[in-house]
């Protein structure tokens, strides 16, 4: 097996492992799955090693990609960037005030 055979394959499962953790939706999961094995197939034939360079390439970068913007999003969630937390502060607050005996006053909205 060639090294190009070799890393196309490596490409591939990581493809398709990335799309396994990150698209949550089953449907879609499998429609880009066989999106992925297509591609995949109709491309095993070419002969010019600068096009099945430039695919893999194409491939390793989408998974790349794939990864960073899921990895992008845990990160804005985990410093609670994308989330309303005034819902969250009063709750803790309240536990806080609890603690100690005291109950927060109800704030009027009209």
């Amino acid at each position: 097996m060639s090294s190009e055979a070799l890393r196309s394959a490596n490409v591939y499962r990581q493809l398709l492992k990335a799309v396994k953790k990150h698209i949550p939706n089953e449907d879609s999961r499998r429609r880009f799955k066989e999106y992925v094995t297509e591609e995949f197939r109709k491309n095993c034939t070419l002969s010019d090693p600068s096009s099945i360079l430039q695919k893999i390439r194409l491939a390793d970068d989408y998974t790349f990609l794939l990864n960073s913007v899921h990895h992008h999003k845990d990160l804005l969630f985990s410093y609670n960037i994308a989330v309303d937390r005034s819902e969250e502060m009063n709750r803790v607050l309240g536990k806080s005030a609890a603690s100690v005996g005291l109950q927060l006053p109800e704030v009027y909205q009209p």
